[in-house]
């Protein structure tokens, strides 16, 4: 029988070249897979999925999965999984189940906050494997918490969704998360 795997880690964890090279091990042994990601992450352009190191592949959406047809689809793979819905993430959920389909999802668990995104809940609750993707903090502990930069700076407020990179995010341990220590001498915003 098939998995939902939840696959998740820090910013700069390597989330997306992960993903990437997954569909490339199953393309380069004949098997077709399909990539997905959430729509409203525009942030490396559109249809395609782009790792901070350079590697890409394309993709469609996950709100155009009711339109795909998946038969010979040997895996599912998403990117940018927190910003899943609910009802999407039944979705796959039911691929693996009805389908008998591997998915493999890829995300971050928590905000700048430190709170759950709605797509990580709902994978953290209902996936048959989760496992951590690692990276460290500035300090060499294990990062854990992604920290929104604005001017430099840590903020712990405001939109729960701002699509960036690493001027906008900083991967960092519980400790630093906390006190808003950068590594560079910065820290938390009086916001």
């Amino acid at each position: 029988m098939a998995k939902l795997y939840f696959r998740y880690g820090a910013m700069g964890s390597s989330k997306s070249a992960n993903a990437v090279m997954v569909r490339f091990n199953y393309l380069e042994r004949g098997q077709n897979c399909v990539m997905l990601k959430p729509r409203l992450d525009t942030r490396d352009g559109e249809r395609v999925v782009m790792s901070r190191c350079g590697l890409n592949a394309p993709c469609y959406y996950v709100e155009e999965l009711d339109s795909l047809k998946l038969d010979g689809v040997k895996c599912v793979i998403v990117d940018e999984a927190q910003f899943l819905t609910k009802a999407q993430v039944e979705k796959l959920v039911s691929i693996a189940d009805e389908m008998d389909i591997p998915v493999i999802a890829y995300g971050l668990r928590a905000d700048f906050r430190g709170e759950l995104f709605e797509g990580s809940y709902w994978l953290l609750a209902w996936a048959d494997s989760i496992e951590e993707i690692k990276t460290v903090c500035w300090c060499g502990k294990k990062a854990t918490f992604n920290a929104r930069l604005v001017n430099g700076r840590v903020v712990k407020t405001g939109e729960k969704i701002v699509l960036g990179g690493n001027e906008s995010y900083v991967a960092l341990c519980r400790k630093h998360w906390k006190s808003g220590d950068t590594g560079s001498g910065a820290k938390v915003c009086a916001d």
